[in-house]
């Protein structure tokens, strides 16, 4: 029998349509249901492609017996946490408070008033040792702790949610000025965590440090990080070359169909954990296609080829947007789609090509993975790579046939506008014009599909929340660095994206700050906040709202015509990082990105029109990476091109390589700030 999610546009919440349980999607009637009958509230969350949500839904949501007791003793609310990332937030920060870790599937027991009291993540259905109580006992326990012990939870509660406030404020509350060497010492710091063997940060698992690559790109622009300080120097370009490469060569990366995975389990990238995030694809696009343009790696450039292929070839819809995810999970078990015998790579490419073939990608009789199965590592070199491209292409083809993944169709606005903006800095690093018009195809249909006049959505499904921060601030950044490409987009359609970005901009400053002012919320001021309104300040898979913030407004404060609010907004913000910055940079790396680059200044350049700065455009990609606005300048005269940072321009020149040059070697003195 069907419950409420049955007809949910979420896939996740469908996944759980034919429970037993009487679940209830999140809103206001459910609570109102607790109070009426007095019962506490389970609010349980996960997302389609979470291998343990699956696990614990067949294990004890499909289990009439432990339905009826949720059904007598709870209201029960299943939560998408990449649909309402605002719920899931609050209720993850809580759990971390009582459990010091938390993931998904998360279930979070409440009071009929939302606060929470008691959470954790999985339990099994019965006693298997290992310290995890059993959920029908854990069930029981809280339901007559509910009845018996309420003052209890009260206080439980009122203890959380106060904890829950001095988190989001605790940074501004100690906040106070700091100065740009700063960023470089924080650069030295987080360097020194990383793995010197294998790359990336700490042990297993091993997550794609995207942030912190990009800001020791954008740091690797400062003098204060090349000639002041050679050593930093050479240890940022070996530890991102080196994660880089590792994360191209080993599991993270699917050697036959292309893209990444979230995660390895490991600490030398060797198998993932195997679902494939929209997220995880768009950041390191964006972080691959950066780093080819300071290093020039051949690898690079396949690694982003062939996962724009995957883009296209398995996460686009036909509304021309992309999906979520695809699953970790098939019948068949985690991973079993992606991994070989020696034998199954016989029977398609035969025994010669065979061989070569496992002898490149690390197949073996033994394995790499489960039950002698083999996941493909590269070991080979980049002329055995292409040779074999081929070989390739006929085992995707013949995996095709196996039982897929299962694909999450819902769009949402962030994890799009990221792809976007892969898309768009690849286009530029390698002048593809189907990248560039991919990503203005799909900054338009994010506009179509979710802006309602007046509110930016989360999603295009009906019914969608209003888009979160990082919804605002990552499409109209977006919608900036598009507008900002006169050499590539036509005028009438820049000005229309510059047009939005003021829009989306307009409604953050308006909608978004917190009390105190100095911060913003995760959710604006008129939406429905679980709890309370939060203020994110780390990253996470992806970078906090914020972070992105900063990025955003340096760009504003240069851009527009009166830089004054967007200048205050900043000042307002920076001191909150000084205790950040002090004890964990590495958790904030995309603002000091963002604060990187502002400092050394944002830079334009400016041409009478479209055809000179294209070719510009072209000597600019001769250089190292760094965010450049292309703009047209009537004023400009004809067969002549300037460059300016922040605010401070250099004189017109007559070459269009001598302008990209200036800019390319960083002769400019706003870049003193991080000496």
């Amino acid at each position: 029998m069907s419950n409420r999610l049955a007809n949910a546009a979420s896939l996740y919440l469908r996944q759980h349509g034919e429970n037993p349980v009487d679940w209830w999607p999140w809103c206001e009637e459910a609570f109102a249901r607790a109070r009426e009958e007095d019962k506490p509230v389970l609010v349980s969350v996960g997302y389609s492609s979470c291998h343990w949500c699956h696990v614990m839904a067949h294990e004890s949501f499909e289990n009439p017996s432990i339905a009826r007791l949720m059904n007598k003793h709870f209201v029960s609310i299943k939560v998408d946490r990449e649909e309402r990332p605002d719920v899931d937030q609050v209720f993850l920060e809580a759990v971390q408070m009582l459990q010091q870790h938390a993931g998904w599937p998360l279930n979070v027991f409440c009071l009929p008033d939302g606060r929470p009291f008691f959470g954790g993540t999985y339990f099994p259905p019965d006693d298997r040792g290992h310290g995890l109580i059993p959920w029908p006992q854990l069930l029981m326990r809280v339901a007559e702790t509910y009845r018996t012990q309420r003052g209890e939870l009260e206080e439980n509660a009122g203890n959380i949610v106060a904890n829950l406030r001095h988190l989001a404020s605790s940074a501004q509350e100690n906040g106070q000025a700091w100065e740009d060497r700063a960023l470089v010492e924080a650069g030295e710091r987080i360097a020194g965590s990383f793995d010197a063997e294998n790359g990336g940060l700490g042990g297993a698992p091993k997550f794609p440090p995207t942030m912190v690559l990009q800001f020791f790109l954008a740091l690797r622009q400062a003098r204060a990080c090349g000639n002041g300080n050679p050593r930093l120097a050479d240890t940022l370009d070996a530890v991102t070359r080196q994660t880089l490469e590792r994360m191209a060569r080993g599991g993270l990366f699917d050697q036959v169909g292309g893209g990444f995975c979230r995660y390895c389990v490991d600490a030398t990238w060797t198998i993932p954990h195997f679902e494939k995030m929209l997220y995880d694809n768009g950041l390191l696009l964006e972080t691959y296609a950066q780093a080819w343009m300071r290093f020039r790696e051949p690898l690079h450039q396949r690694v982003v080829e062939e996962t724009i292929e995957w883009l296209e070839r398995e996460m686009r819809l036909p509304s021309g947007l992309y999906a979520s995810s695809l699953d970790a999970d098939t019948p068949e078990g985690e991973g079993r789609f992606y991994c070989w015998t020696p034998e199954q790579l016989r029977e398609v490419l035969g025994e010669e090509e065979a061989g070569e073939f496992a002898s490149v990608y690390e197949v073996s009789a033994e394995g790499n993975f489960e039950e002698g199965l083999s996941y493909p590592q590269f070991l080979g070199e980049l002329e055995d790579r292409d040779r074999l491209a081929g070989a390739r292409e006929r085992l995707r083809q013949a995996r095709e046939r196996r039982p897929r993944p299962g694909r999450d169709d819902k769009v949402l606005v962030f994890w799009n506008a990221l792809a976007a903006r892969g898309l768009l800095t690849a286009g530029i690093a390698w002048r593809r014009e189907d990248w560039l018009g991919r990503a203005a195809e799909i900054l338009d249909l994010l506009w179509e599909g979710a802006w309602d006049g007046e509110k930016l959505r989360a999603g295009t499904a009906p019914g969608a929340a209003e888009g979160f921060l990082d919804d605002y601030t990552t499409l109209a950044h977006l919608l900036l660095l598009a507008a900002g490409r006169a050499d590539t987009y036509p005028r009438e359609r820049r000005a229309q994206w510059r047009a939005r970005a003021r829009l989306l901009v307009g409604r953050i400053l308006e909608a978004f700050p917190d009390e105190s002012g100095k911060a913003f919320c995760f959710t604006s001021e008129e939406a429905e906040a679980p709890v309370l309104r939060r203020v994110e300040w780390y990253d996470n898979a992806t970078p906090s709202g914020n972070a992105s913030l900063v990025h955003l407004l340096a760009a504003c404060e240069v851009l527009e015509d009166d830089p004054t609010p967007y200048r205050e907004a900043l000042d307002r913000l920076r001191p909150s990082y000084a205790t950040i910055l002090d004890r964990a940079p590495n958790g904030v790396a995309y603002a000091l990105a963002g604060w990187t680059h502002r400092a050394l200044g944002v830079p334009t350049a400016h041409a009478a029109g479209d055809e000179e700065l294209a070719r510009l455009g072209r000597a600019l990609g001769e250089y190292s990476y760094r965010p450049v606005w292309l703009l047209e300048d009537p004023a400009m005269e004809s067969g002549s091109w300037r460059i300016c940072v922040g605010s401070t321009c250099l004189p017109p020149t007559a070459d269009p390589a001598s302008a990209a040059a200036s800019l390319g070697t960083s002769p400019t003195p706003v870049l003193e700030a991080l000496r």
